[in-house]
């Protein structure tokens, strides 16, 4: 006599690796994290006006979380960066840069929405391709000396950024 499976195992079985498959093939377009490369240039302001460029990052860890008004899973992990930054205190940089966006008053107006006192940098075209971002949200965990040490697309929890930044 065989046994079957249940239904709901097979089915869960193959979601998890259609949605498996499609995560490894998105990623597989961001910059390496491995070989920890110099972060890629950018030279952008934040919305008080102030430039800028990866030199800025330099000394310790940062995520560079990138982001577009519009999207609702951007949307729906700025409490988890708000708390990841209350959790990491001096220790990591957390900075937004905007891209996809048509004027200035959308990234002010995501900023206040949000309740976001970090750092928000109205990124453009160049710096999306220098980051390879093609869909929201994309960030990367770049190292104290300025190199990338990791990346990832989609929702991600405070627990989560914080492991990554671990041992950097």
């Amino acid at each position: 006599m065989t046994t079957r499976r249940p239904r709901w195992l097979v089915e869960g079985l193959l979601f998890v690796a259609i949605v498996g498959g499609l995560y490894a093939w998105r990623a597989h377009d961001l910059l390496p994290a491995d070989e920890r490369t110099a972060a890629p240039r950018f030279d952008v302001v934040d919305l008080d006006g102030r430039r800028w460029t990866p030199e800025a990052l330099r000394g310790k860890p940062a995520v560079l979380y990138f982001f577009a008004p519009w999207c609702g899973v951007c949307a729906a992990s700025a409490p988890q960066l708000r708390w990841f930054n209350r959790w990491a205190g001096d220790e990591v940089q957390v900075v937004l840069v905007g891209l996809d966006w048509s004027s200035a008053t959308e990234l002010v107006d995501y900023a206040r929405k949000h309740d976001l006192t970090l750092p928000v940098l109205a990124g453009d075209a160049e710096t999306a391709a220098n980051y390879r971002v093609r869909g929201y949200p994309t960030y990367y965990v770049v190292d104290a000396a300025g190199r990338t040490a990791g990346r990832d697309f989609g929702y991600t929890t405070a627990p989560g950024l914080w492991l990554r930044t671990r041992g950097l």
